[in-house]
C-alpha cells in the first residue's frame, strides 16, 4: 500500500510525466529535475512579469494548452499537473460545534487533488494536553488508530489512510501535550540558551516545524492540515496563530484556509439559520485568519440566497461558499465538494493547473449505491453506546459488503446484555457475528457466550483482538476440558491462563505507548482459510495488545480442534486461529480492519462478509423467515 510514486519517467527530449500523467513539455534550457513531480521551476520576479505579459490573461486555459502544445511539438493535457516549487498549504478548521465532518473534508480535499497526479499528505493537530490518544477512553475519544510504526493517533487519520490508500506515519499526527513535551525537554537541555520559553514564540515555531517537517520528509506537493477542536476554544489558540504566521512565511499563494461550520436548520421558522457561521467566522478573523472557503454543513443543501449571504457578510467569494449536506455515504463526500467547485477553487488560488480523475472514486460510489440485498452483522462489544471506537471496524464491514455487492447492517449488542436464552434472543437472527477488540473485564463473559454460540449454530465469526482471546477461552473450556480457563487479565487466579500477558510486559509499569504496536510479521500456515483468505506465506497487521495466547496451551488447543494458521515469526505467538470444520471461524490477534481501504476490503473481511452472506443464502433456501429488529 504504498503511496503514489513520485519518480519520473522521461519521454523523449525536454518532457517529464509522474503519477500515470500524460508528458508534461519543458524547455530543455530552462526546465531542472527536482525531486518530486509536475513543478515548474520557480522564476525570479523579472521571469514572472516576462511570463505575466507572455500569457492572454483572459484566455480560455483550453486555448492556453492548445498554444503550449503547438509550440512545445507535444501532447498537452489539463490533467498534468502545473504547479510551482514548493509545498503548498490547506488548513482545515472548524466552528460552531464539533463532529461537523471536519476530517472527511480533510481527506476529501486530499483525494480530490491525489487525483490531480499530486503527491498529497494529510495532517491533524490535536488540541488536547494528552501526548497522545493511547490512554484515553474510548467513550470519550472513540477509536485509537495505530500506525505501522506503532503511533497511537486519531481516529480521523483511519479516514486519511482509506481516502488516500496510502500508509501514514506518526508524524501525521501530534498534539498540544507532545508540543509542549518536545519545548520542554529542549528547555532542559539548555537549547533556548537561557531565552524566556513562551507560548509564542517558541509553542508556535514548534507546531510550524512538525508541519513543515512532515512536507519535507514525504517531498509534498500539498498537505492538508486539519485543526482539531472549535474556533473559540482557548486549547486551539497556539494553533491557530502558528498557522496564521505559517501562510505569511510560505506566501498567501501558497497557502490556503478552508473553515468548515455549521448551518442549523430550525424547524419551527423553517429556516436554515447563518448567524452562527457569522460568528464562527468573526471569531476566526479576530485571530487573523480569513477562510477562502466555507464548507457549510447542514442536514440539507443550501441555496443560491444563503450563499450570498454568507459571501457577503463573510467575506468570502461566492464560489467558496460551499453546500455541504448530509450524505448516505462519506465516500461520496469528495464528488459533492467537487461538483460545488471546492477543489477548483482551491487548485485556483494556490495555483494549480491540473484536472482530476474521479472515474475510480466514482465507480465505488456506485457499487455503494448498487448493493440491493442485506447482510446483518452482530457486533458484540462494550463501547457500542459511542460507535465511533469502532469506527475502523464499520468502516471495513462496509468494504467488505462493498466487495460482494451487500448492504451490510451492523447490529449493535452489549456483552453485558448477553448470557442465557438473552444470546439467543439477540444472536439467531443474525448473519455473521463479530467480536472488536477492546479492555478489561466488563462485558466478557458475554463475549465468550457468543463465541460459543457462533461456534455452536455455525454461524460465520470474526474475532479481532479481544475476540480472539475470548474465542480461545471459549474453546478451552468447552472443547480442551480446560474447567476454569480464563485470560490472566480477567482473573488472576485462573487455574488455566491460556492468555497471559506478553514476557516483556510483565515489568511495564507505565500505561501509554508500551503496548505491543505497530505493524508485526504473520507468517500464514499453507492449506488455512487465513493462508487462502491472503493469497501470501508472509504478511504484515497492526497491533495493539498485551495479553496473548499463552504458547504453554498451544499444545493443548490444538489437540482440541482449533487450527493456529498464522503466527510470529518464531512460532513464538499465536496470531491467527481458526476452526476448521465450521462455515468461517477466524479470528485474530492484530486489528485488521486498520488495514482495510473501500477500493481493497481487508482479505479476513471480504471473506467474512461473503461467509455471512452464503449464511443468509442458504438460510433463505431453507425457507427460514429471516426478521431483525433494533
Amino acid at each position: 500500500m504504498a503511496s503514489r510514486s513520485s519518480t519520473f519517467s522521461t519521454s523523449g527530449s525536454g518532457s517529464e510525466s509522474c503519477h500515470g500523467c500524460w508528458p508534461v513539455w519543458r524547455h530543455p534550457s530552462t526546465a531542472r529535475r527536482t525531486p518530486r513531480s509536475c513543478w515548474r521551476r520557480r522564476l525570479d520576479p523579472v521571469e514572472r512579469s516576462h511570463e505575466r505579459r507572455d500569457q492572454t490573461s483572459d484566455a480560455p486555459i483550453d486555448e492556453v494548452l492548445t498554444a503550449t502544445s503547438a509550440a512545445a511539438g507535444q501532447p498537452l493535457l489539463q490533467s498534468a499537473p502545473v504547479v510551482r516549487e514548493r509545498t503548498k498549504y490547506i488548513f482545515v478548521t472548524g466552528g460552531v460545534a464539533s463532529g461537523l465532518g471536519k476530517g472527511i473534508t480533510t481527506a476529501s480535499l486530499g483525494r480530490l487533488f491525489a487525483s490531480r497526479g499530486l503527491k498529497v499528505v494529510l495532517q491533524k493537530l490535536d488540541p488536547y494536553v494528552n501526548v497522545d490518544p493511547g490512554t484515553m477512553n474510548p467513550f470519550e475519544h472513540g477509536e485509537v488508530f495505530v500506525l505501522d510504526d506503532g503511533a497511537e493517533t486519531d481516529l480521523d487519520l483511519g479516514h486519511y489512510e482509506r481516502f488516500l490508500d496510502a500508509d501514514l506515519h506518526r508524524g501525521s499526527n501530534f498534539t498540544t501535550g507532545a508540543v509542549y513535551s518536545s519545548v520542554l525537554a529542549k528547555e532542559r537541555r539548555g537549547d533556548y540558551l537561557g531565552k524566556t520559553v513562551q507560548v509564542i514564540p517558541h509553542i508556535t515555531d514548534e507546531i510550524k516545524a512538525r508541519v513543515r517537517a512532515l512536507a519535507e520528509a514525504e517531498q509534498a506537493d500539498l498537505q492538508v492540515v486539519e485543526i482539531g477542536g472549535t474556533v473559540g476554544d482557548i486549547e486551539s489558540l497556539p494553533f491557530l496563530e502558528a498557522i496564521r504566521q505559517l501562510r505569511n512565511e510560505v506566501g498567501r499563494e501558497h497557502c490556503a484556509f478552508v473553515h468548515v461550520s455549521l448551518m442549523p436548520f430550525i424547524g419551527p421558522s423553517g429556516e436554515l439559520k447563518t448567524k452562527p457561521t457569522q460568528h464562527s467566522v468573526k471569531e476566526l478573523r479576530s485571530l487573523g485568519l480569513q477562510p477562502d472557503a466555507i464548507v457549510c454543513r447542514s442536514d440539507r443543501p443550501i441555496g443560491r440566497n444563503l450563499k450570498e449571504k454568507v459571501s457577503l457578510l463573510c467575506d468570502v467569494p461566492i464560489g467558496g461558499v460551499i453546500s455541504a449536506p448530509d450524505a448516505p455515504s462519506i465516500y461520496e463526500v469528495p464528488l459533492v465538494l467537487h461538483k460545488e467547485g471546492l477543489d477548483a477553487l482551491l487548485a485556483d488560488h494556490l495555483e494549480i493547473v491540473a484536472t482530476p480523475d474521479l472515474s475510480e472514486w466514482t465507480a465505488l460510489v456506485d457499487r455503494v449505491h448498487a448493493a440491493k440485498e442485506t447482510v446483518d452483522i452482530a457486533l458484540v462489544g462494550k463501547y457500542v453506546y459511542l460507535r465511533d471506537a469502532y469506527l475502523s471496524v464499520m468502516e471495513a464491514l462496509r468494504h467488505g459488503g462493498i466487495h460482494h455487492g451487500r448492504d451490510v447492517q451492523i447490529h449493535w449488542i452489549a456483552s453485558d446484555d448477553l448470557g442465557g436464552s438473552a444470546t439467543e434472543e439477540s444472536l439467531a437472527p443474525m448473519d455473521g457475528i463479530l467480536i472488536p477488540g477492546g479492555f478489561g473485564v466488563r462485558g466478557v463473559e458475554g463475549k465468550v457466550d457468543a463465541a460459543r454460540y457462533a461456534r455452536e449454530q455455525r454461524v460465520p465469526f470474526l474475532g479481532i483482538c479481544l475476540g480472539l482471546q475470548c474465542a480461545v477461552i471459549e474453546i478451552a473450556r468447552s472443547i480442551c476440558g480446560l474447567a476454569g480457563a480464563n485470560s490472566s487479565e480477567f482473573d488472576p487466579a485462573t487455574p488455566h491462563a491460556v492468555i497471559d500477558l506478553l514476557p516483556e510486559q510483565k515489568d511495564v509499569t507505565e500505561l501509554g505507548a508500551t503496548m505491543r504496536l505497530g505493524a508485526q510479521p504473520c507468517y500464514l500456515e499453507p492449506g488455512t482459510r487465513a493462508a487462502a483468505a491472503y493469497g501470501a506465506d508472509v504478511v504484515e497487521e497492526r497491533h495493539r495488545h498485551r495479553y496473548e495466547v499463552n504458547p504453554a496451551y498451544h499444545e493443548a488447543l490444538t489437540s482440541g480442534g482449533l487450527v493456529i494458521s498464522g503466527s510470529s515469526q518464531k512460532g513464538r505467538l499465536a496470531e491467527i486461529v481458526e476452526l476448521p470444520d465450521h462455515p468461517f471461524f477466524v479470528a485474530g490477534q492484530f486489528h485488521p480492519e486498520l488495514r482495510s481501504r473501500p477500493t481493497r476490503p481487508h482479505p479476513l473481511f471480504r471473506e467474512f462478509v461473503g461467509a455471512a452472506a452464503q449464511h443468509r443464502r442458504e438460510r433463505v433456501r431453507a425457507g427460514e423467515q429471516i426478521v431483525v429488529t433494533g
